[in-house]
């Protein structure tokens, strides 16, 4: 889905003299032009650079059924064929974690704010959720069962870092201005 043209903001440099750049930052999406560029050139970049990232974004996203095949894939290449979910699916009520095991039930949900990320991440996630399926808490056992995967440091300092940022204060003119800092006492992002 394209964000609404108010979620857009295009910033302007004399220091670019040909070359148009976009990319999402949150909600919004911030195009990069030439300062000489006419308000005509402007927006038919922006609409041009829009169409870019969607098509960009509908190619790294995975559908749930997609989605379920990868988690095979990684059971099988990590975890000995072991953990065989029943369902595995993106959810968009999953604003505090990256994802979640309800090994009972056998199913993995991941949250939709990891679409978009590396590959290597969502994979992690996922292993990280399979391994619940096989040991459902955060002890010795299940760190051991991701040791296998050769990007858990990597995909967690990724995830670390997109958590922290989330954190940083807004500063009013800032280059890439952050969303408001949460309470102290707010808990840390977590896969499940």
């Amino acid at each position: 889905m394209l964000p609404a043209r108010s979620d857009v903001e295009v910033r302007r440099s004399a220091r670019r003299s040909r070359t148009v750049s976009a990319y999402r930052e949150g909600d919004r999406t911030i195009v990069l032009i030439p300062a000489r560029m006419s308000h005509a050139e402007e927006q038919r970049w922006v609409a041009q650079m829009l169409d870019k990232l969607a098509a960009q974004e509908s190619r790294r996203t995975l559908g749930d059924d997609a989605l379920a095949v990868r988690a095979r894939e990684l059971s099988a290449a990590y975890l000995g064929g072991r953990a065989e979910p029943e369902q595995v699916r993106w959810v968009t009520n999953q604003n505090s974690r990256w994802g979640s095991c309800t090994p009972s039930e056998r199913t993995i949900r991941l949250s939709h704010r990891l679409q978009g990320m590396p590959g290597y991440v969502v994979d992690y996630v996922l292993l990280h959720e399979l391994a619940h399926l096989l040991v459902p808490d955060h002890g010795p056992a299940f760190w051991a069962l991701l040791e296998a995967y050769p990007r858990t440091e990597r995909a967690r300092g990724y995830l670390e870092g997109v958590a922290s940022a989330a954190r940083l204060p807004h500063i009013p003119g800032a280059r890439g201005g952050r969303a408001p800092v949460p309470d102290e006492d707010e808990a840390p992002e977590s896969c499940d």
